[in-house]
């Protein structure tokens, strides 16, 4: 895995392209430390945030899912939003919120990166989950490439 300065750097130039503002794909992203062989104590949960604050405690529930590993038969949590899965690839998932005031829904796209999950979460429907998938898959290229 790159090491933690380039991956901080890389994190700033996507999310600043990507997420947040009106017409950027991607309402908010985490980049979460995931490593289910390695001690959990040794890493902070929140690796980066952007468009969002939430503590690692508002993600606990979240990363136990993971765990569990029983992605189509439960809902799941980020913060205060649940979310259902709705397809499953070999290193990404995604989900729609469940709960949301927004009437053109949410969404989430959840992509395992070597010892970090990223997830990039939007507004809208099929084409903005697009747009999703590209961002978030973009920022997963340019990691692994780095990395190697």
């Amino acid at each position: 895995m790159a090491d933690w300065a380039s991956t901080h750097r890389l994190w700033e130039k996507w999310a600043s392209n990507n997420v947040g503002s009106s017409g950027e794909p991607l309402k908010a992203a985490l980049l979460l430390n995931y490593d289910p062989s390695a001690p959990s104590r040794l890493l902070s949960l929140i690796a980066e945030q952007e468009g969002t604050d939430l503590k690692a405690v508002d993600l606990n529930p979240f990363i136990d899912f993971v765990k569990r590993n029983n992605l189509q038969k439960e809902f799941f949590f980020i913060g205060p939003e649940q979310y259902l899965v709705t397809s499953i690839y070999e290193h990404w998932f995604c989900a729609r919120c469940v709960n949301t005031l927004n009437p053109g829904g949410e969404g989430a796209i959840i992509m395992q990166i070597a010892s970090h999950l990223l997830i990039g979460m939007y507004e809208g429907s099929i084409g903005a989950a697009s747009r999703a998938m590209v961002a978030v898959d973009q920022f997963a290229w340019q990691l692994c490439r780095k990395s190697h």
